[in-house]
């Protein structure tokens, strides 16, 4: 499910470059920390590209969450 004008709280990362993960502000009943989708090195990394652009520069971002976990994400 696509949920959109979300802000990014935090994100962190691992030296194991598939673990990545973010707190979403704003998403009902999900306020830990999210797992940034393990499909594919390139995903998490852009993913987490987008999701720490937006931290920094305070904009807001649109995120696709599939099973408790970050499949998508794109910077409004």
């Amino acid at each position: 499910m696509w949920y959109y004008g979300k802000t990014v709280r935090y994100v962190s990362s691992y030296a194991n470059s598939k673990s990545c993960h973010a707190i979403m502000n704003g998403i009902p009943g999900m306020t830990n920390w999210l797992n940034i989708a393990p499909t594919s090195t390139d995903g998490v990394t852009n993913v987490l590209s987008i999701l720490t652009a937006a931290l920094a520069s305070g904009h807001a971002v649109n995120v696709e969450i599939t099973s408790n976990a970050i499949t998508g994400a794109y910077m409004s």
